[in-house]
């Protein structure tokens, strides 16, 4: 049943492939070196690897061949019950023979980097080590995570930079910087972040400004202003992430304004990698995934 439903998945993606929009990477080589370089989040797929009509551990092929995507971003909730070393040797080995670059490791689920107590913070820290392991083994440049804590505005603006703070010097000797996404609670709010970013000072601490994420309560509906956000966030920024919900006839993205987003990453001086991370449901994951793929190049053809 799995086998048939993978076979379904792969063929519809490649008659999309073949039937929308750009060829495939056409714009990531050759000529002048572009601006900005497209990757692609494991996120945006992740309905296909839960339904298991997708196999996580074929990542790097699968953005490779389906969408001619150079690099790729991990999330470890994937590889949370099969991490090894041969999963591990297998996806290096996998990226290494598509030309894929391996960029990052999402981590969630590992506990509060503000945890109240440095104690339980330095525990948190431990948990992530295995992922921050995995990156090194990739040849990641950092882990994402999350600046959860508790407590006032600026007791959780302490505890979370004393938090990345650890992680950052447990880290030290595999080379990695530790990145925070705006992801729910004050994180989402552009200037707390920013100041755990000033008050972590730590030259491997840094942000991964994410398009989409500025709820800070999803209760009451509390939302930051998203270009704001994201340009507090871009001095410390190592790594964006282009969230894509839905399309207009034209290609353009709902939600967000993507040309007036970019505009401010270009603005702070920006010139890594933008990762692709669609969320949305009218369109197919893979025709999202296009989409998001055919503007970003669109953009910046246009400088």
């Amino acid at each position: 049943m799995q086998d048939s439903s993978r076979r379904r998945f792969l063929k519809a993606a490649s008659a999309t492939c073949a039937a929308t929009l750009l060829p495939l990477g056409c714009s990531q080589s050759g000529g002048t070196e572009p601006w900005f370089r497209i990757s692609l989040a494991q996120w945006s797929l992740h309905r296909a690897f839960q339904n298991g009509v997708a196999n996580p551990q074929n990542f790097p092929r699968l953005a490779r061949q389906l969408f001619g995507i150079e690099a790729v971003e991990y999330v470890n909730q994937f590889y949370a019950d099969s991490l090894s070393d041969r999963v591990i040797k297998n996806l290096k080995g996998q990226a290494d023979g598509e030309g894929v670059q391996n960029l990052l490791v999402m981590v969630d689920g590992e506990g509060q980097l503000g945890a109240d107590t440095q104690a339980e913070r330095q525990h948190t820290v431990t948990r992530h080590r295995r992922w921050a392991e995995m990156a090194k083994a990739l040849g990641c440049h950092s882990i994402r995570v999350n600046a959860q804590s508790s407590g006032s505005y600026a007791e959780q603006m302490k505890k979370a930079a004393d938090g990345l703070r650890l992680l950052a010097e447990n880290c030290a000797d595999l080379g990695l910087n530790v990145l925070v996404e705006n992801h729910g609670g004050l994180s989402s709010n552009g200037q707390w972040l920013a100041g755990v970013m000033e008050l972590a000072d730590h030259p491997r601490v840094g942000t991964l400004p994410d398009f989409g994420n500025f709820t800070i309560d999803r209760d009451s509906g509390e939302k930051y202003d998203r270009y704001q956000g994201v340009r507090e966030l871009m001095p410390w920024a190592k790594a964006v992430s282009a969230k894509s919900y839905d399309f207009d006839n034209s290609g353009n993205a709902l939600v967000t304004d993507f040309p007036r987003m970019l505009g401010i990453v270009k603005d702070a001086g920006y010139r890594g990698w933008v990762g692709i991370e669609y969320e949305g449901n009218r369109l197919s994951e893979f025709e999202g995934i296009r989409h998001t793929l055919a503007l970003l190049e669109r953009i910046r053809r246009a400088g």
